[in-house]
C-alpha cells in the first residue's frame, strides 16, 4: 500500500450573532480541487510561512497563522491569531493518498465584518445559522464535506457567541481520524470509541459515526 502524504492545514470559524441564534461565515469553493463546489469555512494549507523557524513543531501556532491568512486572503477578514480557539482535528482515511490534516478553530467576528471574497479560490458567501447550513444540505442545496458536517451539527446547540467561545475555552480539541465503513448497505463514517471502529473500538452499543443516507446526514454519538 503506498505511503499516505499528509500535508498540515488549518481553517476556522468564524461566528457572529444574529437575530436567530449564532451564524458562522460559509464560503462556496470553485468547482476545482477535491474540495470543488463545497460550501467551506476560510482555510487551506499551512505553508512554510505560517511556521515560526523557532518553534517549528508548535502545530497549533502554526495552524492559527494559518487560518487567519486564509481569512484574509480569501473574504478580507482580519482575525487575531491569539483569538482563534482550536475546536478539533481532523484527519481523512488512511486509503487516501494525499491527504489534509487540518485543525478546526473558531473566532467571534470583529464587530460588523463586510466580508469580500477573492473571486478565485472562492465565488460566494453567505451568513448562515449551523441549522440552516444543515438543511440547506439535506435538501440538495449546499454541498459539504464531513468534517463542516460534524462541526455545525456540534455548534448548532450553542444560542450566543459567548457561550460557545466560553465551552470552547475550558474544553480539550479532540481528534477525529475517519474511517470508512457501512451499515447494512448505508455508508457511514466511524470515529474513535464507536463499536465498529477498527483502531480504538468502543463497548458495544457505543456510536460516534456519520449516517450518510440518502434522505439526509445524521451525527451520531451515544455511550453504551
Amino acid at each position: 500500500m503506498p505511503t499516505q502524504q499528509v500535508h498540515p492545514a488549518a481553517t476556522v470559524v468564524v461566528v457572529r450573532d444574529g437575530t436567530e441564534g449564532i451564524e458562522t461565515l460559509m464560503l462556496r469553493r470553485n468547482g476545482r480541487g477535491s474540495f470543488g463546489g463545497m460550501w467551506v469555512f476560510p482555510g487551506g494549507r499551512v505553508d512554510p510561512g505560517d511556521i515560526d523557524p523557532t518553534a517549528p513543531d508548535d502545530e497549533l501556532a502554526a495552524g492559527r497563522r494559518a487560518a487567519v491568512r486564509e481569512a484574509r486572503e480569501e473574504a478580507a477578514i482580519v482575525l487575531d491569531p491569539d483569538s482563534l480557539l482550536a475546536v478539533s482535528h481532523w484527519r481523512p482515511p488512511s486509503s487516501v493518498p494525499k491527504a489534509f490534516a487540518t485543525w478546526f478553530f473558531v473566532a467571534a467576528a470583529n464587530g460588523d465584518v463586510e466580508v469580500t471574497v477573492d473571486g478565485s479560490e472562492i465565488h460566494e458567501h453567505s451568513w448562515l445559522t449551523p441549522a440552516m447550513v444543515l438543511q440547506r444540505r439535506d435538501a440538495g442545496a449546499m454541498e459539504l464535506a464531513p468534517p463542516t458536517f460534524v462541526t455545525l451539527t456540534l455548534l448548532a446547540v450553542h444560542d450566543t457567541v459567548d457561550r460557545l467561545l466560553d465551552t470552547l475555552r475550558a474544553a480539550t480539541p479532540e481528534r477525529f481520524h475517519t474511517q470508512m465503513g457501512d451499515i447494512d448497505g448505508t455508508g457511514a463514517l466511524f470515529w474513535h470509541g464507536d463499536e465498529l471502529y477498527a483502531a480504538e473500538p468502543g463497548p458495544a452499543g457505543t456510536h460516534h459515526r456519520l449516517l450518510m443516507t440518502d434522505a439526509g446526514w445524521q451525527y451520531v454519538r451515544t455511550s453504551a
